[in-house]
């Protein structure tokens, strides 16, 4: 186990990770189709996106709470 003070880090790679699969999986499939190539393209567009969208992730979160927090009661 890791210790609570990684959690939003933890987090944000889980998020990312699992976003970026289905997005990346949506995109390859809408442009290859389920050809012969799909699962190698789907692979590689995937590790692609998670190096953007980890970072990105990080840097979102803490502003999208404060939106929220600011938007709700």
């Amino acid at each position: 186990m890791l210790p609570a003070r990684f959690a939003p880090l933890l987090f944000g790679l889980i998020l990312s990770g699992l976003m970026s699969l289905m997005v990346s999986g949506v995109s390859t499939y809408r442009a290859l189709g389920l050809s012969d190539a799909f699962i190698g393209t789907w692979v590689s567009n995937w590790g692609i996106s998670w190096l953007i969208a980890f970072p990105s992730v990080l840097v979102v979160a803490p502003i999208t709470r404060r939106i929220v927090t600011r938007l709700t009661r």
